[in-house]
C-alpha cells in the first residue's frame, strides 16, 4: 500500500497567524489561510484553509476549505476540500468533509461523514 503524505505548511505562505500568546472569542470569517498558534472559541466561517498549530486550543464550530491540525480542535469540522490530523493533534466533534487523512498518533473522537459536496452541504 503507497503511504500518503501531507504536505508540511510554511508559515510564510500564510497571510494571517494567530500568535501563541494570543486568547481569542468571537466568530472568524476569512478568505486567505489563517493559522491559530493560541487560543480560539467561538466559529469559523471561512472560504479559505485553516491551520492549528502543535499548541493551539480551538473551541469552536469550523467551517473552511481545507482544516489541517496538529492541535486541538473541541467542535464540530465541515471542510469542503480536506481534514489533514497530523500526529499529536486532538479532534473531539464530528467531521464532514469529502477527504480525510488521519497520520498515525492523533485521537479523533466523533463521527465522521464524507457525503459532502464542495459548497459545504452534507
Amino acid at each position: 500500500m503507497p503511504e500518503i503524505r501531507i504536505r508540511d505548511m510554511d508559515e510564510n505562505e500564510i497571510d494571517t497567524i494567530l500568535a501563541e500568546d494570543i486568547d481569542f472569542s468571537g466568530v472568524l470569517v476569512f478568505k486567505k489561510p489563517l493559522m491559530i498558534k493560541g487560543k480560539f472559541k467561538g466559529e469559523i466561517k471561512a472560504s479559505g484553509d485553516l491551520y492549528i498549530g502543535t499548541d493551539a486550543e480551538v473551541e469552536a464550530k469550523v467551517e473552511a476549505d481545507l482544516v489541517s491540525s496538529r492541535g486541538k480542535i473541541k467542535g464540530d469540522i465541515v471542510a469542503r476540500s480536506r481534514v489533514e490530523l497530523f500526529s499529536g493533534a486532538q479532534v473531539e466533534g464530528d467531521i464532514a468533509t469529502p477527504d480525510l487523512v488521519i497520520e498515525s498518533g492523533c485521537e479523533f473522537n466523533g463521527l465522521c461523514s464524507m457525503k459532502i459536496n464542495r459548497s459545504g452541504k452534507t
